[in-house]
């Protein structure tokens, strides 16, 4: 039985006050949600993500127009409003209809003693929204909607002239809509073909400038229908992280490590560069994570050796010697909020020196299990300098064997060097040719004369 848009909003309420509240996940929350209307699922997932992504500066919108702070106990109430506040503001829901649905859902907390507060607060917002968007714009944490530590750390990044106007890119982008793309399994066809297939169904799409295996949709649709899916032909991938396997460009029979490789992504991409002909290791320490990749791979058909284990315990027991790692660090995420809007609320200023320490000690272990001559990927979904070059140029300075190299271009037009935002490696900004923030830097073991 469909649910009533009041329904939909004080879920919608409750999913946002369990990750402002208690750090929960807004994936793993929407993934628990058995709505049977799909267009309940939809509005509810787009009300729990955009209120996180505007959480900041809705919620000092709705205290600017309150008499005192809400209790802590009622943080779900907070939630309700800073939803109707974002319908009113972002998006196309006539005013009366998101006020009157967004007071109702009160009654579904439990809590009909808000019904007039919310009443008040919204209505008040669109008599006063010129001034308090004015007043909301003065500071950058409430007029981009992100927490002040991280924008210090982003600034500390990208200091000097070279980076000038970068800090205010990068923080607009992670109020922008990131792009649905498809990676078009190139052992199956081509991408010409698949965007044929694609212009037969009336979807409109291109070709990406930048990466050959990527498609951009223009629209967001249900993958599962597009031409094609079960069969293996494409998966869901942005075209940075797509960029793994055009930079290793994995050869026949290599012994090929994927470390911290789910949801298996970029495993699968290596395995279909090379014709699924790779001695590929992907190793995860989640269950649920381990089974999604043996899913993904299942329908690729394709073929690998998952290990649900500690990456770095087995990079320190492992006797085996790769050809290739991708290294694929637990990192802030920094480069894909716009994907995952909850990361504004959830990552804390500490985290980072925690994350730093174990990205430092996963590349250590992961040089142990690299044979001489041997290439390391080291990557992230970051956007911080620390998590990205200046890691490698402490790792260089302990490592004489460690050599840095220059990126393949063979694969494309674009000078990929050249799109660089950092002294080492390639580091991707959010949204900079319709990518992820993204940093690769690759690495050659060499020989070193005794």
């Amino acid at each position: 039985m469909p649910l009533n848009n009041s329904q939909i909003r004080s879920h919608a309420a409750k999913m946002l006050a369990q990750i402002v509240v208690d750090g929960r996940s807004a994936n793993d929350l929407l993934m628990q949600i058995e709505f049977e209307n799909p267009n309940d699922l939809s509005l509810c997932k787009s009300l729990v993500l955009n209120a996180c992504r505007y959480f900041i500066r809705l919620s000092a919108a709705a205290n600017l127009l309150m008499q005192k702070p809400l209790r802590n106990k009622d943080a779900d109430i907070l939630c309700l409003l800073v939803i109707g506040l974002y319908q009113l503001q972002y998006t196309r829901i006539p005013d009366h209809a998101a006020i009157a649905e967004t007071v109702a859902a009160a009654e579904q907390l439990k809590k009909p003693w808000a019904k007039k507060l919310i009443n008040a607060v919204l209505r008040n917002f669109l008599r006063e929204q010129d001034s308090i968007n004015q007043n909301l714009d003065k500071n950058w944490d409430t007029q981009y909607s992100i927490p002040d530590w991280l924008i210090n750390t982003i600034k500390l990044s990208y200091r000097g002239k070279e980076h000038k106007g970068k800090v205010a890119q990068i923080l607009q982008a992670t109020n922008q809509q990131a792009p649905l793309t498809l990676r078009v399994n190139l052992s199956k066809t081509s991408r010409d073909d698949y965007l044929a297939l694609l212009a037969e169904q009336e979807l409109n799409a291109k070709a990406h400038q930048l990466v050959p295996s990527a498609i951009v949709l223009e629209q967001a649709t249900n993958v599962t229908t597009l031409p094609n899916f079960e069969q293996g032909w494409i998966s869901v991938q942005d075209a940075a992280a797509q960029l793994s396997a055009w930079i290793l460009q994995p050869q026949k029979g290599m012994g090929i490590l994927d470390a911290c490789s789910a949801p298996g992504g970029k495993t699968a991409h290596l395995l279909e560069f090379a014709n699924n002909a790779l001695e590929l290791t992907a190793i995860d320490i989640d269950d649920s994570r381990c089974e999604r990749i043996e899913e993904n791979l299942e329908r690729l058909e394709l073929d690998a050796q998952v290990i649900c284990y500690d990456v770095i315990e087995y990079l320190n027991e492992t006797e085996e010697e790769f050809d290739q790692i991708l290294l694929d660090v637990p990192c802030s995420a920094t480069g894909v909020i716009r994907r995952h809007p909850d990361i504004k609320l959830l990552r804390r200023e500490s985290d980072i020196d925690e994350l730093v320490t174990i990205q430092q000690t996963m590349l250590e272990a992961a040089w142990g299990a690299l044979k001489p001559s041997g290439k390391l990927l080291y990557a992230t979904c970051s956007i911080l300098q620390q998590e990205n070059s200046q890691q490698i140029e402490i790792f260089m300075q302990k490592h004489q064997d460690a050599k840095l190299e220059f990126l393949s271009t063979d694969f494309t037009d674009v000078d990929l060097n050249g799109l660089s935002n950092a002294p080492i490696g390639l580091q991707i900004l959010p949204n900079q040719n319709q990518m992820d923030g993204f940093y690769y830097c690759l690495l050659s073991k060499q020989a070193l004369d005794k």
